[in-house]
């Protein structure tokens, strides 16, 4: 085998291996902000989990990206152990759709398919455009990769050396663990199949080798979740090891069946499509389809049994903590987003809370609840730095066209941390006038009331506005801001009127403080809403 044809071969696997790459990145930017809606279809019930695991990653064309992402979303809370299972099953089945496609000719058209997509992205200026020609472009340099290994696998047949080695892929066990150890390698059973689908078009091995090969892809392909899984919590660690025990259970029952009974096995795929290369990806499909058919029954039973393997709940390391996020798992740029936005959402939860417990201490003069605030204070301070850590990690992961969500997040967490800074200053406000004995009058109470009334409403549909990313409530938002600064000239005026006629005491000069507080949350909340639309929005 001359050192042309390696490299030759090597560069198609390259080629090959970085078409993949692109195009499921692609597609998973083109849907990433749409995962979130895809997530909540899959809480239904383990079927539909099922279904939209093997939507899911037909699109993305990675079983192994896929469940580290499942795996993610279970370490994050976002996802139990019940919904996980059906979408790892799911998932399983999505992954064979890489292989039928490879199977395929589209060699004569690929080079359509590069040239379009490097058109859509060096021509366009619109981000989804620039998406779709990404995955253009992937899949074409999929399919040229092919036609580079395939061309240079011709020869093969004429080296002795190697079609020896080849031929040791007729011992099962040793099949298996080719397999495995490939995928574990490229991290990916539909690149390590895809391969074996080129080779059998190639006429270089044979489709009983393929079928122990493909059992070992199979457990190869749990690698990446049960090394995300290592470093999460419990909950996350049983979601890999269902992964891993789903793919190790079913090629069990499989290599049972295929001992035995392998020649009508062959006989049988053979008669579906005697196409080489379709019969590999094919068997690669029906393997995986009877796994899931034989084992979802068994689900609630898988549960328990890695609940067992991995006894216990999670220990409180430290006093606050994330609910969504890692920081020390590396998950796709899409799926730390949803993660980054569904934390921001819950620090803004908390800020808001407190400021409504801020405003019931001023008005009740409760210490208790006073302390609490201060207390929760601790809690928003800690999830801001946090936060700004893991938005400073996913940077690094986006294309450049996408920093600007970044920048518009850090901006959100700053001003629900202002916020939450506000609060804790209006409980310092009812400190004041709680140990100072200060008491407001009836009507410059039922102002302050009805002020903060109008700055909360604003506050609520801010938050909302930035996790729905709902442009509908500007509008209404802008309006609350103005009623703010109206009202804020307003009790200051009436305040300095009411203090003119000793209608209430000089001590409660803090009343102009507490409205100047409301004016600025009312504009910390408008930053809020506008910062996922319009960056130059902010005040």
């Amino acid at each position: 085998m001359s050192s042309t044809m390696i490299i030759s071969m090597l560069g198609g696997l390259g080629l090959f291996l970085y078409g993949m790459k692109l195009m499921g990145e692609g597609i998973e930017k083109v849907a990433g902000s749409k995962m979130k809606t895809i997530l909540e279809w899959c809480t239904k019930n383990r079927l539909i989990g099922v279904i939209v695991g093997t939507i899911f990653t037909a699109i993305i064309q990675s079983s192994s990206a896929a469940t580290v992402m499942v795996v993610s979303f279970v370490n994050s809370g976002l996802m139990n152990l019940m919904q996980a299972v059906g979408v790892i099953m799911g998932a399983n089945i999505g992954t064979t759709v890489t292989a039928q496609i490879v199977a395929f000719d589209l060699d004569s058209i690929a080079p359509i398919f590069v040239i379009t997509g490097v058109v859509m992205i060096m021509f366009f200026k619109n981000e989804t455009v620039n998406k779709v020609g990404e995955v253009l472009f992937g899949f074409g340099a999929l399919f040229l990769g092919m036609s580079l290994m395939k061309n240079s696998m011709a020869d093969i047949k004429d080296s002795v050396t190697v079609m020896k080695m080849i031929s040791s892929l007729k011992n099962p066990l040793v099949a298996i663990l080719v397999g495995l150890v490939i995928t574990t390698i490229l991290q990916s059973s539909s690149a390590s199949v895809g391969i074996l689908v080129t080779m059998a078009g190639s006429g270089l091995v044979e489709l009983p080798m393929c079928f122990y090969v493909i059992l070992g892809c199979n457990i190869g392909a749990c690698t990446s979740a049960v090394l995300v899984g290592l470093t999460g919590k419990k909950d996350a660690k049983r979601a890999a090891l269902i992964h891993l025990m789903f793919n190790i259970i079913g090629s069990i029952i499989m290599l049972l069946i295929l001992l035995p009974f392998g020649g009508y096995v062959e006989h049988w795929i053979n008669a579906i499509s005697a196409d080489p290369k379709r019969a590999v990806a094919n068997t690669h499909t029906i393997f995986k389809v009877f796994q899931v058919i034989i084992l979802f029954p068994f689900a609630g039973w898988i549960v328990k049994l890695t609940q067992w393997l991995v006894p216990g709940e999670d220990k409180q390391k430290e006093k606050y903590e994330l609910k969504y996020i890692s920081l020390d798992s590396a998950v796709s740029p899409a799926i730390a987003m949803i993660e980054v936005t569904n934390e921001i959402k819950r620090m803004g939860e908390i800020a808001n809370y407190n400021l409504e417990r801020s405003m019931e201490a001023l008005m009740k003069g409760n210490k208790d609840i006073i302390n609490e605030v201060f207390e929760r204070e601790h809690e928003v301070d800690f999830l801001s730095r946090k936060i700004t850590d893991f938005l400073v990690k996913i940077n690094q992961m986006l294309p450049v066209s996408e920093t600007k969500n970044i920048a518009g997040y850090y901006h959100v967490v700053s001003d629900i941390e202002r916020i939450g800074d506000h609060a804790e200053n209006i409980a310092e406000f009812a400190q004041t006038k709680l140990n100072e004995s200060i008491e407001f009058s009836k009507v410059g109470a039922e102002e302050l009331q009805h002020m903060f009334d109008v700055m909360n409403k604003e506050v609520k549909l801010a938050l909302e506005a930035f996790t729905e990313r709902n442009e509908e409530h500007l509008k209404e938002i802008m309006d609350l801001e103005d009623e703010v600064d109206d009202l804020e000239k307003q009790l200051q005026r009436n305040h300095v009127r009411r203090m003119s006629k000793n209608e209430c005491s000089p001590k409660a000069a803090i009343f102009s403080d507490l409205i100047s507080n409301f004016e600025r949350v009312s504009d910390h909340a408008t930053n809020i809403a506008f910062a996922t639309f319009r960056e130059e929005e902010y005040i």
